[in-house]
């Protein structure tokens, strides 16, 4: 088996409702010019809140790609 080589990038994602959907939102719009994705990991989270509900979510992630031979 070869050996894998990645390169990661920082994506920032948003939601109305979710967090875990801010974070599909940004994979999925990354994965229209970003091929072999392979992991992510959350960087910060942050929400905007009116009138004491939370209205907003961003979510920054990083993710892993296999780089191509």
């Amino acid at each position: 088996m070869p050996d894998h080589v990645y390169k990661s990038v920082e994506l920032t994602g948003s939601s109305h409702t979710t967090m875990e959907e801010a974070v599909e939102n940004a994979i999925a719009r990354a994965s229209k010019s970003i091929h072999k994705m392979r992991w992510f990991e959350v960087l910060e989270t942050r929400g905007e809140i009116q009138d004491g509900r939370i209205t907003f979510w961003q979510v920054t992630i990083k993710v892993g790609f296999a780089v191509e031979d």
